[in-house]
């Protein structure tokens, strides 16, 4: 029998009219289960050691009636999704740079569960800038021990018009009178070799979907014990699973001769890939990323997507073509190499392994380069020049996406990221202990045939219609109205987004200030949004 000091919440139960506190449920030392992170969960865990790189934020700026954001409905919403989640409430065990384990303890009650959402939640009285400037610039949120965390802010005058509220059941006498609404930020972090953007939006959706619900806090706390017998209650017959490293979601190769083929195309695939723009490095001044961000009204927004879909691109391929023709414009690199842009792949849609645990919470993401000439022809109108850009674009990304040998590319790209994130990790504890590694050997062939360039000018993160994630008529009093997303990015880091929400379309820059030449990245972000009114609007 396990012993728990801690006192703990209750969950009230009006069906019994009595009230179910911890010393009422039998309490068993549940098993502890263990999983090794995949080559793509380690790749991103090994970097985020020391200080927490590609620690994902999400921020949500919403207008709700207070009683909806009270702390002990948070906690319940909270503590429901992370019993559904348990990614979310795993620690994580470093044996060495190999073997790197996710732990999960399941919570032995209800009760458990919920004490554990509540040390995992913060409340703060600070504006949406300043709580995504602590996140990314302050000392590390998140740590082995805690993958992932809230922070609300509540109060504040609602920052657009609410609609009225739908009735809502609280007590059969009581005549229900609509609240006034406030405004409230929400950011949630968690550790990206938890899971990606498609992870983080899905539970957004998912929390806001419970917090805006007619449940009461009753029903609620009915629902955290159900989950809780589903998901983690004690049984013979219960086997307690996380869900699967990605690339255990894709069917093994046998094949010699198919593993073979698979790595010579992997090996012709990068060789085609070349590069040669950078925004250049300054490295002096600690890190503090900034995040500047645009939106468009609905207005504009529909007459963005209407242009491009006549041009026959998404909004995806032209925020391509509008940085290739920004940096050709305006940097300073050299025009006889072309400029190369990355973005990620939602690997979900090649899954063919199902997962023992239904949760949606995992890493599940690729990468693809698009390259484009860094040159404008002078003998050609600007706007003719940008769509080609952007028809280009698009190709390279539906080529990449649609390729047959994606899944094997995805798996050599995971398996290459880990090997140099494993040699950086033990570069980075030698220096901090102060030992002195011996430099890998250099194949000599290596030496005699140099590749070709294939730096990156700028990552993409391209979310596409966020609003066809976020079920907002299944949350009606709750009106969301602004949304920021990205992570703790190392010195140097660079990514814009692009996306829809809400009705709008919006950009954002996320970048270090101080590890780039500052004023090149505003002249390039300043190009961007003319380029977008000019090219996009006008």
């Amino acid at each position: 029998m396990s012993s728990y000091s801690p006192p703990s919440p209750t969950l009230s139960d009006p069906a019994v009219g009595e009230l179910l506190v911890v010393s009422d449920i039998q309490k068993l030392d549940l098993p502890r289960v263990e999983r090794k992170m995949g080559s793509s969960e380690l790749s991103y865990f090994l970097p985020s050691r020391a200080n927490g790189v590609n620690d994902m934020y999400l921020h949500l700026g919403f207008n709700a009636p207070e009683q909806l954001v009270r702390r002990a409905r948070v906690h319940l919403v909270w503590a429901i999704l992370r019993v559904r989640h348990p990614l979310l409430a795993s620690k994580v065990s470093m044996r060495n740079y190999e073997d790197v384990r996710f732990i999960y303890t399941p919570p032995q009650s209800p009760e458990d569960a919920l004490l554990d959402a509540e040390n995992t939640i913060e409340y703060r009285d600070a504006s949406k800038d300043d709580l995504i400037d602590a996140y990314l610039n302050g000392d590390r949120t998140l740590s082995n021990e805690r993958l992932s965390y809230i922070i609300v802010s509540q109060g504040g005058p609602p920052t657009l018009p609410s609609p009225p509220l739908t009735p809502r059941h609280t007590t059969p006498t009581t005549e229900e009178t609509p609240e006034p609404t406030c405004n409230h930020d929400i950011l949630i972090g968690a550790a990206h070799f938890l899971g990606d953007g498609m992870a983080l939006h899905q539970f957004a959706n998912d929390f806001f979907g419970l917090l805006g619900s007619n449940n009461t806090q009753q029903e609620l706390e009915r629902q955290l014990r159900d989950e809780w017998v589903n998901y983690c209650s004690p049984s013979p017959d219960k086997i307690f699973v996380l869900p699967n490293a990605m690339e255990d979601k894709f069917p093994a190769e046998s094949s010699k001769f198919r593993r073979a083929v698979g790595k010579v195309d992997f090996s012709i695939s990068k060789s085609k890939t070349i590069g040669g723009q950078t925004f250049p490095f300054k490295s002096k001044q600690a890190r503090h990323t900034i995040v500047p961000t645009v939106s468009y009204d609905e207005d504009r927004t529909k007459a963005i997507l209407k242009r491009c879909k006549a041009h026959g691109v998404s909004v995806s391929a032209a925020l391509f073509a509008i940085c290739n023709i920004v940096w050709a414009r305006d940097g300073n690199g050299q025009r006889d190499l072309p400029t190369l842009m990355y973005s990620a792949l939602n690997l979900r849609p090649y899954f063919t392994v199902k997962s023992p645990h239904d949760s949606y919470w995992f890493l599940a993401i690729g990468y693809f380069n698009v390259v484009l000439p860094n040159f404008i022809p002078r003998s050609t109108e600007l706007s003719s020049v940008f769509w080609h850009r952007a028809r280009i674009a698009k190709e390279q990304s539906t080529r990449a996406a649609k390729n047959p040998m994606v899944i094997s590319r995805c798996q050599s790209m995971a398996e290459e990221r880990v090997q140099r994130a494993r040699v950086w990790a033990k570069e980075d504890d030698d220096k901090e202990h102060g030992t002195s590694a011996v430099p890998p050997l250099v194949p000599q062939s290596a030496v005699l045939a140099p590749r070709a360039p294939t730096s990156a000018l700028i990552g993409l993160s391209l979310l596409g219609n966020l609003d066809g994630m976020y079920q907002h008529a299944s949350f009606p009093p709750i009106q969301l109205h602004t949304l920021t997303t990205g992570s703790r990015q190392r010195p140097g880091g660079m990514l814009l987004f692009g996306y829809t929400f809400a009705g709008k379309l919006w950009i954002s820059l996320g970048y270090d200030e101080n590890g780039l030449e500052k004023a090149l990245v505003e002249r390039f972000w300043k190009g961007v949004l003319q380029a977008t009114d000019e090219l996009l609007i006008r």
